[in-house]
């Protein structure tokens, strides 16, 4: 049996969160977005080395900051330098338990000119998830078109 390059579950990108609480970090995401941990491997002290939990069909990995290796959470930086997209099956139910668990809306949800329904919100931790339900398929120019109409 050949051992295949990229694990059963995983995709070929897996997002790494840096977080300053990990144990905390693991039960908002939960609460937030019914996540699976899939692992957790904890300093000597309690603290989270290294995490892998489930969203949904996708794994997501987290540690605590790690100043050796330049790993620094948001909540330090003073902001995301990413967002995270999350699609739902219920756009509206998921982002009103991610907020009843901690989260603070950016953006109410509402239906979006790409497309889908969708909210953004930022996490306890400083990481900005936007939360979507695909609600309808549109050609490109149909989105370039709805874009600029938005935008004039």
């Amino acid at each position: 049996m050949s051992v295949k390059a990229i694990p059963d579950g995983y995709h070929s990108i897996t997002p790494y969160l840096i977080v300053k609480d990990g144990n905390a970090a693991i039960k908002f995401y939960q609460s937030a977005f019914s996540a699976e941990i899939i692992l957790v491997l904890n300093t000597p002290d309690g603290g989270v080395a290294h995490a892998e939990i489930k969203i949904g069909d996708s794994h997501i990995m987290l540690a605590e900051e790690y100043m050796d290796m330049d790993f620094v959470s948001p909540e330090t930086l003073g902001g995301a330098g990413l967002s995270l997209m999350l699609y739902l099956d219920d756009v509206d139910l998921a982002f009103a338990q991610a907020i009843a668990a901690g989260g603070l809306e950016l953006k109410a949800v509402a239906d979006q000119f790409y497309g889908d329904r969708a909210g953004t919100l930022k996490d306890p931790f400083g990481h900005v998830w936007t939360l979507g339900t695909h609600i309808e398929d549109l050609t490109e120019d149909q989105i370039k078109q709805r874009m600029m109409a938005e935008f004039s």
